[in-house]
């Protein structure tokens, strides 16, 4: 039986509560809560990481950033152990962390550079949908010049390799989403399809992976192209993730390819607003626990 690390996120937030309810109806896998126990009254097992300060339900407090950063390294150093299977992670809180002049951009790349992992990916899946990202957390603005020809090739050998390896998928067929509208429209609204896209398609093609693209993003998510794919990589995260949450909000999954260890998450964040009110749906962290459940099976 696998075990799992479920770390439990922004105190102030919703992640131990539904870490809480979570804990109570998965079954299948040992599951270890990591957090302040005091957080955490009903979890049956609990790696005790204490609080910085005390924590008040739906106020930040920058001085419990550093625990959110503790909760993490612990299950990193698990996992890299052979002590857990796999981690799943309870939402955090970007900015607050940045405020106690942490910096943060996101699970994906600090879970990253803890690994010492070369190159990873993020993806959601829900809804039927497999969504990968070239890129993550950036400035759109930033988005143009971060996307190069070895960066791409670098993220479809990943997302080819990790749904073979994590999926059971034998021979993955990606299709991929065009940077500017229409996919450039032959180079009048834009040139880094002809320039970066389509070369790095080509490279990868050469390795034998099965990909398509640029497709342009308006009709890359209709139905019948979607049908003959196991995997849509967008260029970047507000290209291709309104889709996905459209399609599984509540009900998806965050998937960190690249990872030498399984590492899923919710798809959604802290939701202050209702914290400790007992109305947070634990539904994305259940599916996010199934999932990292059965891709330990499979690493």
């Amino acid at each position: 039986m696998a075990t799992i690390a479920l770390t439990s996120g922004e105190p102030a937030g919703i992640g131990p509560e539904l870490c809480i309810a979570a804990a109570r109806k998965f079954r299948g896998a040992k599951l270890v809560v990591v957090g302040d126990r005091s957080l955490l009254k009903g979890c049956p097992r609990i790696e005790h990481v204490p609080l910085a300060a005390r924590r008040k339900a739906g106020r930040l407090d920058p001085a419990n950033s550093r625990y959110v950063l503790a909760l993490l390294d612990r299950a990193v150093a698990g996992c890299l152990a052979g002590e857990y299977d796999a981690m799943v992670t309870a939402p955090v809180h970007k900015g607050v962390i940045n405020d106690a002049g942490i910096a943060f951009t996101g699970h994906t790349e600090y879970l990253a550079a803890k690994a010492r992992a070369p190159h990873v990916v993020m993806m959601l899946v829900g809804g039927g949908l497999r969504v990968a990202l070239a890129t993550t957390h950036l400035p759109l603005a930033e988005v143009p010049r971060a996307i190069t020809r070895e960066s791409l090739l670098a993220t479809l050998r990943v997302v080819h390799r990790d749904l073979r390896r994590r999926f059971g998928i034998r021979r993955p067929r990606i299709l991929v989403a065009g940077l500017n509208p229409h996919s450039g429209e032959s180079g009048h609204l834009g040139s880094e399809e002809r320039e970066t896209i389509a070369p790095a398609i080509a490279d990868a093609r050469r390795l034998g992976i099965a990909v398509q693209g640029p497709i342009p993003a308006d009709t890359l998510f209709v139905p019948a192209r979607l049908k003959g794919a196991d995997c849509a990589l967008a260029l970047y995260h507000d290209q291709g993730l309104p889709v996905l949450k459209y399609a599984s909000f509540g009900r998806g999954v965050n998937v960190t390819l690249g990872l030498p260890f399984v590492r899923t998450s919710v798809d959604h964040g802290t939701a202050l607003e209702i914290a400790g009110q007992g109305r947070a749906d634990a539904g994305s962290l259940l599916e996010a626990l199934k999932l990292a459940r059965r891709l330990a099976s499979t690493a």
